[in-house]
């Protein structure tokens, strides 16, 4: 490396320190003025109220649009069913602050115990709220191929990420909560007269989907294979496995929906139609330039966006799932991951 590589380099590094200090202190000078004297945990309370699905079932829905300081990290879905034995969970919402409101939300529906805990993907956007709903004897449970994720450096860039960009919502105290109970496959268990199916839907959205389909209310929880009224975020996902899953989806012929992000559904198949549609859009879109060796930028220039441009989160997210489903379909042009 030449002397002004490492020289700029510390610059940069040195900036992006700063930058990530200067944040942190407008934001705990911030919220001094709003609640001068007052503690951390006082300033961070959120206040949630569930929205009732079906007769045992509930949801708590985040707002539109990604995750940011504004939104206090509240843009993703999270779900609870009440039954005679007890509450099963399904998500955790994206801060410690959303789990512990969410806690506090289920205690004024039902006197009910926690018996366990379902999460659908390990996203940052559902899992950071774990921390403060764990409890001895109730297990936490999720999909083997998570592990993958847990055990790389991901989780750790990611963490630190949401440090810098979600603080104080997520800080230094806020940490990545593992299942105590990993799953390989489908699997099913009954509690107080309700019986609970955890579908794992496949290569997806992220390799360890798991949705959860509560038979006698025909509710289902989809987590992120489903995304209403936005675009979707895709990255790297297998889009051709999320289109599968979405058939097993209308298969369950659900009452209710609740997606990962935005209103639940009670028509699952017009719902689906938009985040359906954009994937194929991405596929056809993306493999025509691949298949013609068509550079990623110009492809995405020339790609009308009309349909979708409006829609909450495609500035965020759009040009991240057009590139993600670019090296998606070179993949997919070699061969790559088949047997």
């Amino acid at each position: 490396m030449k002397p002004m590589d490492i020289v700029t380099r510390s610059i940069i590094g040195t900036t992006r320190r700063a930058c990530r200090q200067s944040a942190r202190l407008m934001a705990w000078v911030a919220l001094a003025i709003v609640a001068p004297g007052a503690a951390a945990s006082d300033v961070t309370a959120i206040t949630l109220v569930p929205q009732q699905v079906s007769a045992h079932g509930w949801f708590f829905q985040g707002e539109a649009g990604m995750a940011s300081a504004q939104n206090k990290g509240f843009m993703s879905n999270a779900g609870f069913v009440v039954t005679s034995d007890g509450v099963v969970i399904y998500d955790a919402l994206g801060t410690p602050a959303l789990g512990e409101a969410m806690r506090t939300a289920i205690r004024k529906i039902t006197a009910q115990p926690l018996r366990r805990i379902v999460v659908g993907h390990y996203h940052a956007d559902h899992i950071y709220g774990l921390q403060a709903l764990q409890a001895p004897g109730v297990p936490i449970f999720a999909h083997r191929k998570a592990e993958a994720y847990l055990q790389s450096g991901l989780s750790v860039e990611r963490l630190a990420q949401r440090r810098a960009e979600l603080f104080p919502w997520v800080d230094e105290k806020t940490r990545v909560v593992p299942p105590s109970a990993w799953l390989e496959g489908d699997t099913s268990f009954r509690l107080g007269g309700l019986t609970f199916r955890m579908i794992h839907a496949g290569s997806a959205h992220s390799p360890e989907d798991l949705m959860l389909f509560v038979e006698e209310d025909r509710l289902l929880f989809a987590g992120d294979l489903l995304f209403a009224g936005r675009v979707p975020f895709v990255g790297n996902a297998d889009s051709s496995g999320w289109l599968r899953a979405m058939d097993a989806m209308i298969a369950l012929d659900p009452k209710v929906v609740v997606p990962g992000h935005g209103p639940a559904s009670r028509d699952v198949g017009r719902d689906l139609t938009l985040t359906r549609d954009y994937l194929l859009y991405l596929r056809k879109s993306m493999g025509q330039a691949v298949a013609e060796l068509e550079p990623f930028d110009e492809a995405y220039a020339r790609t009308d966006w009309s349909r979708f441009k409006d829609l909450p989160a495609f500035a965020q997210a759009n040009r991240l799932n057009a590139w993600g489903t670019y090296l998606r379909m070179e993949q997919e042009a070699l061969g790559v991951g088949k047997p």
